[in-house]
């Protein structure tokens, strides 16, 4: 049983004046008698909680940053009108900060028998499954005095997918793509490895590419083009270890890291190659394979979902051994780890012989952007050694770059804004170039 606000403050008000002026049990039972019978009665014409039958609907998945509605019916099956107030708890990250308390309470009145409706707008701040707690209803009587209050618990679990906002540079690199198809008109075919067709020779052309028996056949000059090799395959592998969890900007490493595989793995299903996914620190955490083009992306936007950076130092040689079983052919194999000089020159270097000889890697690198204003910091005692630090700390990244360089590695080291184009770059010159 709730004492309402409302039976609080009338219940200290009639008690009050009666206390002051005669101090007897009967002068109190006189004036707070029918105030009490009046709760009773509100009381027990409150509908029951217990008996009330609720049921979720709605969205079960949505992108970071964007709304999503779950629906609680609510059905009243006994004798008396359901007048309430509903609360539906849900984890804090599940609003962004300060929505909570207008998105999660409803009032609502249900007749006898009767079903009712109510939404609660969910806006995640952050990734991973976000699961329904207890639903709250207060039920009150007609007057308004005293509540009946009760807790049901009504599962449900809402997907928050990573946001994919790369996808803007999809378009661009899907034109360049048909470029080196040679599927649109540009003034030089793309460079490739699989033959595409024969054309007339035009001044500039390379004369290795001259198809001497077309030649003879035709009593002129005719060159074979080229396009890029497909059904290649590629294996992006996420470090999810505790170099991932350091941020950058308002996000961790990790979230960049996933826009970039996304649009990389958009761009190489368009161009027909496979793509697989595996995430990696002490053990695997999610992997993606043998998927077909139309699935690829919502299998990696569902598996990337709940990832979450680990904070413990990723087995280099554990992720090596997972790239070389998900590998077995040459491959072209994308890392996206740090380049912190640590991680790399203990763990990973020395097993990148074993990698390079089988695979064409690619290593891709989340940047700092404030590194680089650091270093050109000026003016003040602090500004200097800010600068000495971003320095330092560029050359750092620079020679472990040169380093993994020497080993066969094409590396990207770009911000968080520009890695995920600077990567698709990095695939399109491989592909053009024949190296996948």
């Amino acid at each position: 049983m709730a004492l309402t606000g409302r039976a609080a403050l009338v219940a200290a008000l009639g008690a009050l004046p009666v206390g002051l002026l005669e101090p007897s049990w009967t002068g109190i039972l006189a004036v707070n008698g029918p105030l009490a019978l009046a709760c009773a009665v509100d009381y027990a014409l409150a509908a029951p909680v217990r008996t009330l039958r609720l049921a979720r609907s709605g969205d079960t998945a949505v992108r970071l940053g964007e709304g999503a509605e779950v629906h609680l019916s609510v059905t009243n099956p006994g004798g008396r009108t359901l007048r309430a107030r509903i609360r539906d708890a849900w984890p804090p990250s599940s609003w962004v900060p300060d929505a909570e308390a207008a998105a999660s309470r409803h009032a609502l009145t249900v007749p006898a028998g009767e079903r009712r409706r109510v939404t609660t707008r969910l806006r995640p701040s952050r990734r991973g499954d976000r699961r329904a707690d207890r639903v709250t209803v207060r039920s009150y009587g007609p007057l308004g005095l005293m509540a009946r209050q009760g807790t049901h618990v009504v599962p449900w679990t809402v997907r928050v997918l990573p946001p994919f906002t790369s996808r803007k540079h999809l378009p661009s690199r899907l034109a360049r793509l048909r470029e080196l198809d040679g599927r649109t008109s540009v003034l030089t075919r793309g460079e490739g490895t699989e033959f595409d067709s024969l054309r007339d020779y035009v001044p500039g052309d390379d004369t290795r590419s001259i198809d001497w028996r077309a030649t003879a056949r035709q009593n002129k000059v005719a060159v074979r083009t080229w396009r890029p090799e497909r059904d290649r395959h590629i294996l992006i592998c996420l470090d999810t270890g505790r170099t991932s969890a350091g941020r950058v900007g308002d996000a961790p490493r990790l979230d960049s890291a996933m826009d970039a595989a996304l649009l990389l793995a958009a761009l190489a299903t368009r161009a027909g190659d496979r793509v697989d996914l595996l995430a990696h620190d002490r053990r695997t955490r999610a992997q993606v394979q043998g998927r077909p083009p139309g699935d690829v992306l919502p299998a990696f936007v569902n598996a990337m979902a709940p990832l979450e950076p680990e904070l413990v130092e990723t087995d280099s040689r554990g992720l090596v051994s997972s790239i070389l079983r998900g590998a077995p052919r040459r491959s072209l194999v994308v890392l996206l780890t740090s380049l912190d000089a640590a991680p790399i020159e203990e763990g990973l270097l020395p097993l990148l012989p074993t990698l390079t000889q089988r695979h064409t890697v690619l290593l891709a690198s989340v940047a700092d952007p404030h590194i680089a204003r650091m270093a050109t910091a000026r003016g003040t005692v602090d500004a200097v050694y800010e600068a000495a630090a971003g320095t330092q700390t560029r050359a750092q990244r620079r020679r472990t770059a040169d380093q993994l360089s020497r080993h066969g590695v094409h590396v990207v080291d770009a911000t968080p804004d520009t890695l995920a184009p600077a990567l698709a770059d990095a695939y399109l010159a491989l592909k053009a170039a024949g190296r996948l």
